[in-house]
This record gives structure tokens, sequence and C-alpha cells, in this order.
């Protein structure tokens, strides 16, 4: 499901997005981060993460440095207990 999610990011990286100027206002730019939001956190999370930063990329948001959230393990925060 992840693969066939992630063919229109793919398609949109290198057929579409080399022909326009470039003028993202995030780092990574949106498709970069839609891609590795889907990759970590598989088609829900990650496409919830991908259409919340398109809400976010409009003319009065600053953009900048955006990563995507780093994946928390529940193994983890039981151990810190």
């Amino acid at each position: 499901m992840r693969k066939l999610a992630l063919l229109p990011i793919q398609f949109y990286r290198y057929a579409i997005s080399p022909l326009m100027a470039s003028h993202c206002r995030f780092y990574p730019s949106c498709s970069c981060y839609a891609q590795e939001a889907i990759e970590q956190y598989g088609v829900l999370r990650g496409g919830w993460l991908a259409a919340r930063r398109l809400g976010r990329c409009h003319p009065w948001n600053p953009g900048g440095y955006d990563p995507v959230p780093p994946v928390q393990s529940s193994r983890s925060s039981s151990m810190a207990e």
C-alpha cells in the first residue's frame, strides 16, 4: 500500500517539479516531506502529516526547517520509567 501511495509523489518529484521554478517555503520540500512521512508512518498517519504540511504552505507562513517528527517507540518510553 505504501508503494502505491508513493507513486504519485515520485511522479511529481521527477516529472513535474523539475519543470517549475523552485519556490518551496519549507526544507525539506513538501514532496520530500510527504514521501518520508509515508515511509516512516504508513499511508494513514504519514498522509495526515503530509496534508497538514500542505495546509501550512501558504504566503503568510514564513516556512523554514520542518522535518518529519521522529517515530516514538513504546519500548523507549517504557524503558525510561
